[in-house]
């Protein structure tokens, strides 16, 4: 998360913390003359027995332990002074508090001049800006992708490296980014909070309603450059023009067939494994493909949507 500097703040905060070194330093110095001046008492007052001595020095010695004490505990009180009211959590600077207080009021004071979208943070605007000039800062050392987003970069690294370390803990399935398993565990809870308000259907991710949509106002904003064929989703304009360049570039590593989409690929390991993740709820037969399961289920729903 990007912290946006709130100068007059900090200023403020400085100040109270030297208000508080000042009068700790004010209390330690008293507290040494005090020491000082009991070691000269005693240092006079020669018929004093030796216990009288170690009893005095005891005492300097808490009077000392005690003035550190406050000092920590002074620094501590410093350090999280500004707490949510909403959920507790504590912030050492009252600027950061005032952030955070915008996740509970959904405050967006920082709003985009080109296309109206709005931020609760600055630094977060400052990287949308980077959709409209193009700037891709962040470049893998690998294969020269760029990326608008550190983070971006970081997951897309994991493509090379192989790396998954967000693991499903209910199937065991890992992921190299930790939204793909929040997604993926919407799967498990049944949870599909975007609907299509024309025609009822329910989706996991806003993106795939908003391709949804596309079935219902007929848009095909994706156009092969080739043949003319366009498509709703880029994903499926990309996987048609490898029939154009006769590319398969997605290999099982068992048997060494190719395929030219990562869906299918993911469908025929399937074959190897003996997997057959999507099942009937009427009678319990399972499949090794989705759309093999939504073919059985028309025996049940008596389904006929091909028309001669």
């Amino acid at each position: 998360m990007v912290f946006i500097k709130e100068e007059s703040e900090d200023m403020k905060i400085e100040e109270t913390f030297m208000k508080h070194v000042k009068h700790e330093d004010t209390e330690e110095q008293t507290d040494m003359m005090l020491v000082k001046k009991e070691n000269q008492e005693l240092n006079e007052t020669k018929d004093k027995v030796q216990y009288e001595k170690h009893h005095d020095f005891i005492a300097g010695e808490n009077l000392f332990s005690s003035s550190q004490t406050k000092k920590a505990t002074h620094k501590t009180e410093a350090k999280s002074n500004f707490t949510c009211q909403h959920c507790g959590k504590s912030f050492s600077r009252k600027g950061n508090l005032e952030i955070h207080m915008r996740t509970h009021t959904g405050q967006k004071p920082y709003t985009c001049q080109q296309c109206g979208n709005s931020f609760g943070q600055k630094g977060d605007l400052q990287i949308h800006m980077r959709i409209h000039t193009g700037e891709k800062p962040f470049t893998c050392p690998q294969c020269g992708n760029s990326f608008s987003r550190k983070q971006i970069l970081n997951a897309h690294i994991r493509v090379h490296t192989g790396e998954k370390p967000y693991t499903c803990q209910q199937c065991g399935k890992s992921f190299s980014v930790r939204r793909s398993l929040e997604l993926h565990m919407m799967i498990h809870t049944g949870e599909k909070p975007f609907s299509c308000q024309q025609c009822g259907n329910s989706f996991i991710r806003k993106v795939d309603l908003e391709i949804h949509t596309r079935i219902h106002t007929g848009e095909k904003p994706y156009t092969c450059p080739q043949c003319g064929n366009s498509f709703t989703r880029k994903q499926t304009l990309n996987a048609h023009i490898r029939i154009h360049t006769g590319e398969k570039p997605y290999t099982c590593q068992q048997c060494g067939k190719s395929f030219s989409v990562k869906a299918n690929l993911e469908d025929h390991k399937r074959i190897h494994t003996g997997e057959k993740p999507y099942t009937c709820q009427q009678c319990g037969k399972s499949f090794v493909k989705k759309t093999d399961l939504k073919r059985h289920v028309r025996i049940h729903t008596r389904e006929k949507p091909y028309t001669c």
